[in-house]
């Protein structure tokens, strides 16, 4: 068989030569101890991308997100987010199981709420029957929202109201490296708009693991013991920080290629019969598309999978989402679309 086009996620991307080598020749400590130094280099380095005070790295987004809303919410407290947010969506239902406190959503198009949405889901005044609200969480780029990149300003907007209310501010930047590049925005602007600031490293830079939550050296050692509390003290995981600083170095910029293969697909796929997505929506890494196949999209997901392509059905409707990534080339894209044409043909 031809090699796979692996569409599925930018989580699948594998380290190459010379991200290899950097982890080989890592320098490592016992990081509990906080004495591997490659950790400590990466934590000073994020944090001062992000205009923070510190950072503590994770290894997973899951939970460098939980242990970030866990510093501001507890039992009986509420977080309010998105409706298709990951924090609420694909974390195991953490935000109760963990910390017990819920959560409540707001709808913005594409992910993206505002602050007038934030102002009426505020409790206002205290009374023994409400919620305690702790924290605004923000998601950029939005993965339910196709990869949408949050306006500066708007964010400004909803942090305003968040602090007039008293409330903290988290921004799940798993994708920030992406909305950076989309847009322009500096990364210490959109650090500047939260308390906390979560970025991941396995996903477009493509390192094998690991993220990281920026913040205040405060609240970073309140993190550190939630971290702990979640079995995420590991010891010589330098081997893995020196992936996250080859990507740092390496594989941010070149995001815009993945940019720009993700509209060429859509402007590609949108031509299959059955195919219908907007290439103008497609700002980042991320694509929707709405199928009518036969079988539906599960079963072009399966009859893809027989070609040599690879990409999910979403949720429980008829849509389909592909993901772009470095190891996915843009020689790879006209390929995909062709291979995929002959899924659809063979339903």
């Amino acid at each position: 068989m031809a090699e796979i086009i692996d569409l599925r996620s930018d989580t699948v991307t594998k380290p190459g030569p010379g991200m290899r080598k950097a982890m080989h020749d890592a320098e490592v400590g016992d990081d509990v101890f906080g004495d591997d130094p490659t950790i400590n280099r990466l934590q000073e380095r994020v944090a001062a991308l992000l205009g923070k005070e510190a950072a503590i790295w994770t290894p997973t987004g899951t939970m460098a997100n939980q242990i970030a809303l866990g510093s501001f919410a507890g039992q009986g407290d509420e977080v309010i987010c998105d409706r298709g947010a990951h924090v609420v969506n694909y974390e195991g239902g953490a935000i109760s199981a963990l910390w017990g406190a819920q959560s409540v959503v707001l709808d913005g198009p594409r992910g993206i709420f505002g602050p007038q949405d934030v102002t009426q889901v505020l409790r206002r005044g205290e009374n023994d029957h409400f919620p305690r609200q702790k924290v605004v969480a923000m998601e950029n780029t939005h993965n339910r929202g196709g990869g949408s990149v949050w306006p500066l300003q708007r964010m400004r907007a909803v942090e305003e109201v968040a602090r007039g209310a008293g409330l903290g501010v988290h921004l799940d930047g798993a994708r920030l490296w992406n909305a950076h590049v989309a847009s322009g925005v500096k990364l210490t602007e959109y650090g500047a708009v939260a308390d906390t600031v979560s970025v991941c490293l396995s996903k477009g830079l493509g390192a094998p693991a690991g993220s990281l939550v920026a913040s205040t050296k405060e609240r970073v050692t309140k993190m550190r013991r939630l971290r702990k509390r979640l079995g995420g003290g590991l010891r010589q995981a330098g081997v893995l920080a020196a992936a996250g600083m080859y990507a740092l170095d390496h594989h941010i910029e070149r995001l815009a290629e993945d940019h720009r293969n993700a509209r060429k697909l859509a402007e590609l796929l949108r031509e299959l019969p059955g195919f219908s997505c907007d290439p103008r929506e497609v700002e980042t890494n991320l694509l929707f598309v709405d199928v009518e196949v036969k079988g539906g999209s599960r079963a072009l997901v399966a009859a893809a999978k027989a070609q040599g392509v690879l990409f999910n059905a979403e949720g429980s409707g008829e849509r389909i989402r592909l993901v772009t990534h470095l190891d996915v080339p843009a020689a790879s894209i006209p390929e995909a679309v062709s291979r995929i044409r002959r899924a659809v043909a063979s339903l």
